[in-house]
């Protein structure tokens, strides 16, 4: 929402600039509202400066108005170059992007190699044991989100990011010198998992340090790297598998870590991190209340959000870990199945860049609308996996599923944004991908349970076809709630006035304020 008055008057940067109707709640809900004094003795006092801002000054007691003075010049220092060293940073990014979910989507392929590796006929639950390797790993990265948020606001991109990728090279170099499938279950589920989520969220982070007029470009080109790595590694990682073995796939799947590692240098960090801002250099850790922010659960419409996405997720992550050994079942060895992985990871792509753009026209929090839609179609593409008794259906179905999951994926964070604003979108993004991790790990084992008990997949497709259709039906209900809280917002009493009164109030003393200014200028004229 754009400011409620901008440059009114002839004074121009005299004229005092209002609030936005969030920042006047925000202050309210803070206890940091102060109503305006005069308009002339806001002109006074320096100008430009909103009454809201006046009273926040007075508020802070020398040491702390001048902490928040030197992190406000930083921060006006460090204003974005678009550009420059930023495409070096951009180019880094979209290798975290490719690497990472480039190897966890192309999971199919690695999980039909461990089956032959370290199959035993007489094993009645392999297909549900080996699935927790790959679910190990995918959950670990959403999992791990909210602490990696705190650990990037305190230490910074490029730390966390080298660390991270240090850790996933760790993992992914020792699953090639195990010989069971137990010890792959911290290895490469665990170990290399961690390791991504530390790499992976501070490649997102660091755009905003270089890019504010350019960012919704290249966050695109970014994102993209999943989708074009995704689209090359299942047909790579089939000629590795063949031709040197699962074990020195994962010593080769290692150089694409280490160029990673490499790129975390580049993340140079342009805005000063929590525990460096303090004054004179001081080293401190921000207060825990700034670190767990739990107060974006006050808000309803965030709660049904956090919790309606994952409820839908219990079936996503099903067909990039079994669909092709369901294709290998269903239809044979004589078909290229690693076909069907690009198939999604195109379309995937190019849902992103259109829903991306639709989402700029659809107003407020009805971009939920959107994710409904997709979760409705992914659901219904999962249910008719087991209906296609040839291939060329399956491309069908999983061109279809990709296009909306790049639409599910693409407008997570303008909804939250909408729905928290801001200041909290961050840690409100980590606490949903946290709660995520729970369905992405659980689905894919349940669906090797059914597949052992059953010896088909096709219940396990029909089941994962239902918590998408369920989860968006609940989220239907968002729009008409964010409406009602901010409904409760305007209407709520502060020293007996409402909210919108108060507004009324500072807006007609501003346009007092600049008629005066006015006719004092055509007098001097």
């Amino acid at each position: 929402m754009s400011p409620v008055g901008e440059g009114l008057g002839p004074g121009g940067d005299d004229a005092a600039a209002l609030p936005t109707y969030e920042e006047a709640v925000s202050g309210v809900e803070n206890g940091d509202y102060r109503p305006p004094e005069a308009p002339r003795a806001s002109q006074e006092r320096g100008g430009g400066e909103s009454l809201l801002a006046e009273g926040e000054k007075r508020r802070k007691p020398p040491a702390a108005a001048a902490a928040a003075a030197g992190g406000e010049a930083a921060l006006a220092a460090a204003e974005p170059p678009e550009g420059g060293w930023g495409w070096v940073v951009m180019l880094a990014s979209m290798w975290c992007n490719g690497a990472v979910f480039g190897i966890q989507n192309s999971c199919g392929v690695l999980f039909k190699s461990m089956l032959a590796e370290f199959g035993d006929p007489h094993d009645t639950q392999l297909t549900f044991r080996t699935a927790w390797v790959s679910s190990l790993s995918m959950g670990m990265i959403f999992f791990c989100s909210p602490i990696v948020s705190i650990f990037t606001n305190i230490f910074g991109c490029r730390k966390v990011a080298v660390v991270g990728a240090a850790v996933a090279f760790i993992g992914l170099l020792s699953s090639s010198f195990v010989r069971t499938l137990g010890p792959l279950y911290f290895t490469y589920g665990i170990l290399f998992g961690c390791g991504c989520s530390f790499a992976y969220q501070p490649s997102l982070v660091i755009l905003g340090h270089y890019f504010k007029k350019r960012l919704g470009l290249v966050n695109g080109i970014v994102t993209a790297g999943s989708s074009l790595f995704t689209v090359a590694l299942p047909f790579l990682l089939s000629v590795l598998i063949k031709s040197v073995g699962l074990y020195n796939t994962f010593r080769i799947l290692c150089v694409f870590i280490a160029i990673l590692f490499l790129a975390g240098f580049t993340y140079k960090p342009l805005v000063p991190t929590a525990k460096g801002s303090g004054e004179k250099g001081k080293k401190h850790f921000p207060p825990a209340k700034q670190i767990f922010n739990f107060s974006i659960f006050k808000s309803v419409s965030y709660r049904i959000w956090a919790f309606g996405i994952p409820a839908a997720l219990f079936g996503y992550f099903i067909p990039y870990v079994h669909l092709l050994k369901h294709v290998k079942e269903r239809i044979g060895d004589d078909v290229q199945d690693e076909t069907l992985l690009l198939c999604l990871g195109l379309t995937s792509g190019a849902g992103r860049l259109i829903f991306g753009r639709i989402a700029d026209y659809v107003p407020g929090a009805k971009k939920i609308y959107l994710q409904v839609i997709s979760f409705f179609f992914i659901g219904l593409m999962s249910m008719m996996i087991p209906l296609c008794y040839s291939f060329g259906s399956l491309i069908a179905v999983c061109l279809f599923m990709g296009i909306f999951d790049g639409c599910f994926i693409s407008i997570m964070a303008p909804i939250a944004f909408e729905l928290v604003g801001a200041k909290d979108v961050s840690q409100a993004i980590g606490f949903l991908l946290g709660f995520m991790s729970i369905p992405m790990t659980v689905g894919p084992p349940v669906a090797g349970i059914l597949r052992d008990y059953l010896g088909t997949y096709d219940v396990a497709f029909y089941l994962a076809g239902i918590p998408p259709i369920v989860g968006g039906a609940v989220l239907c209900f968002i729009p008409w709630v964010h409406e009602k809280e901010k409904a409760k917002e305007r209407a709520r009493p502060v020293n007996g006035e409402t909210m919108e009164k108060m507004l009324k109030i500072e807006n007609a003393a501003m346009l007092d304020s600049d008629e005066k200014n006015s006719k004092e200028f055509e007098t001097v004229i």
